[in-house]
């Protein structure tokens, strides 16, 4: 079943779809998902058709926002890179209006969410079993929303660098697509060796990005992160990390790195939207002391964040 989106925003079953007004999540083992799919909460039931191209060929694109007391955070920023992966994809803009009251839906269907994800995707809707797109335009857009309870990052964590590369000069690069195997498989090799975290390399054997999230280091006391052109997805937190540890006076750069500069930098530290500012202790077999660079950093973005949730 697939419910169509109108360019108006407003929502109009097709003919023969069954609607639902109940809220209702799905529990996923132990973690309970709010579901929103095109202007309804949803259960574990089918709610989307067997032919939409984000699961037939993973066209689409997405964010992930975090969730403080019950709210995202930085939704303007997210709302503009979806534009730009959607894009990026050739599809047509997403109705921000959607996916605003998506959003609303799943943050309503139960008590506040004191800390969490909250996911929206859009993809490119109905479509051919291969590649080949049909006739697509936004109001054939399928939207999708979810929302999570999760634990707070830990204090440091462990990454693995592994095999395989980014194409730094893919159609996709850059782009937050819903096309995620290399990480899954990534993910799950570093998971398998004790790590948190995944980092690839480009394939000029530079430093890349991680399965979710961006990778900093500190070389002679300055920040250093690869830059938009090795390929790696410009993060949300990445950007504010940046802006924020500038103006507090830290120095920063984003240049091309070496894939090995993970085996001598001082400090290693992770980005993202639900793990902020995450200083690493181990690479690979290499261990490090959090150090107080990323220490700083950490607690500069810590205290930025709570000032604005839509910086």
């Amino acid at each position: 079943m697939r419910l169509g989106v109108p360019r108006n925003g407003g929502f109009r079953p097709r003919v023969g779809a069954v609607t639902e007004t109940a809220a209702t999540v799905w529990e996923g083992g132990s973690v309970t998902v709010r579901v929103w799919v095109n202007g309804h909460l949803r259960g574990d039931e089918a709610s989307l058709s067997a032919l939409d191209h984000g699961v037939t060929v993973g066209d689409g694109a997405f964010e992930t926002l975090k969730i403080v007391d019950g709210r995202p955070f930085a939704t303007t920023r997210h709302a503009r890179r979806l534009d730009r992966s959607l894009t990026g994809l050739g599809l047509p803009a997403a109705d921000h209006d959607v996916i605003a009251s998506g959003v609303s839906a799943v943050l309503g269907a139960g008590p506040p969410i004191p800390f969490g994800r909250l996911r929206y995707t859009v993809t490119a809707g109905v479509g051919p079993l291969g590649s080949d797109r049909g006739a697509t335009d936004s109001s054939g857009l399928t939207y999708l929303v979810t929302a999570a309870e999760q634990a707070r990052p830990p204090e440091s964590g462990k990454v693995v660098v592994v095999p395989w590369t980014r194409n730094e000069r893919a159609a996709t690069a850059g782009l937050k697509t819903t096309s995620y195997a290399d990480n899954v498989v990534a993910l799950a090799y570093a998971k398998a060796r004790g790590a948190s975290e995944a980092i690839f390399g480009n394939t000029r054997g530079e430093l890349c990005e991680g399965t979710g999230s961006n990778v900093f280091v500190v070389i002679d006391g300055v920040i250093v992160t690869p830059p938009a052109d090795s390929g790696a997805l410009e993060g949300i937190t990445r950007g504010l990390a940046l802006e924020w540890c500038r103006e507090d006076g830290l120095a920063v750069d984003e240049r091309a790195l070496p894939l090995d500069v993970l085996e001598t930098a001082e400090e290693v530290f992770i980005t993202s939207s639900t793990r902020d500012v995450l200083a690493v202790h181990a690479v690979d077999d290499r261990e490090l002391a959090p150090g107080p660079v990323t220490s700083r950093a950490a607690k500069v973005f810590a205290a930025r964040a709570s000032e604005d949730l839509d910086p």
